[in-house]
């Protein structure tokens, strides 16, 4: 990774507020990585819908919601929902099944996912609700897959602006929608809906885009809902602790911060639970370290929030 010194920031930057994905986090009770969180000095959390952190689809998801937003108010901690759990709706296949699926019937279910997720991001103040198109199944002619995406997401964009907060779709290699291109298609073809997003990760700008990471920010800027970031290679979809791949961070939080963006800025380490506490804390001290001078969140370093 090569790393050049923060540079100095732009004459009107916002502070960066950064989070951390619960689904790196999945071996801790869901109160127990919202305390570490907090302690660490986190400004909020990626909350994945799950089994093990509110599951949406047990019972009593708006009493337990209820808990989760007290919880959260108490920490000082703000929240976006993340809708990327692996089989929270079939237990054999990651991610299915999706917006792109054949059976209509199962369609739906992923619909109702993010319904859900949008009912819960209502409830909690959420910033915004994430999600991704799926892989297009075999034999499915792109034209379709498309339409299947549009036509689903039409109920839960109406339904993110009904509740007020916006619906940020993910560019997810290997998906149908992979790249900045991609969601620009989505975005027009349903006529530029207000509550329609972009979540970006930054990874993901080095793992396939053609522009630079920090260059994917400010093209991004004005659909931007939320962040998600970790370390990465060209051309390899593996997300990597800070230090591990091979972005250059000070240039793309400078950029970050100088769009004006308001969301989180959330660490996406989903494979390394084994490891997250560590990883947490590492992560919190690398992004302050490669911030541009201030940027920062309101709390000064190692401050815990109660």
């Amino acid at each position: 990774m090569t790393v050049t010194p923060a540079p100095t920031p732009a004459a009107h930057t916002t502070p960066l507020r950064f989070g951390y994905g619960t689904n790196g986090l999945t071996d801790l009770r869901l109160d127990d990585a919202l305390a570490l969180l907090a302690g660490l000095g986190y400004d909020g959390v990626g909350l994945t819908l799950d089994h093990m952190h509110l599951d949406p689809l047990a019972p009593g998801l708006a009493a337990r919601t209820r808990h989760v937003g007290r919880r959260l108010s108490k920490l000082g901690l703000g929240v976006t929902i993340e809708t990327g759990a692996r089989y929270v709706l079939d237990p054999r296949r990651k991610h299915g099944p999706s917006l792109l699926d054949p059976d209509p019937a199962a369609r739906a279910a992923r619909a109702g996912l993010l319904l859900t997720a949008v009912r819960v991001a209502a409830d909690l103040g959420a910033r915004a609700v994430h999600c991704f198109s799926g892989v297009t199944p075999a034999g499915t002619p792109p034209d379709l897959a498309w339409q299947r995406l549009r036509e689903s997401l039409g109920p839960v964009i109406e339904a993110a602006a009904t509740a007020g907060v916006p619906l940020a779709v993910e560019p997810e290699p290997g998906h149908l929608l992979a790249t900045l291109a991609d969601f620009h298609h989505l975005r027009r073809a349903l006529g530029d809906p207000s509550s329609l997003g972009l979540t970006l990760d930054i990874g993901h700008c080095q793992c396939l885009e053609p522009s630079s990471p920090a260059d994917c920010v400010r093209e991004a800027a004005p659909w931007l809902r939320h962040v998600q970031i970790e370390d990465m290679r060209r051309g390899v979809h593996e997300h990597l602790p800070f230090g591990d791949g091979e972005i250059d961070f000070p240039p793309v939080l400078e950029a970050l911060a100088a769009t004006g963006y308001q969301g989180l800025t959330v660490v996406e380490l989903p494979r390394h639970s084994h490891a997250g506490p560590e990883l947490a804390a590492r992560s919190i001290d690398f992004l302050r370290k490669a911030q541009p001078a201030g940027a920062g969140s309101a709390l000064p370093a190692g401050g815990a929030r109660c």
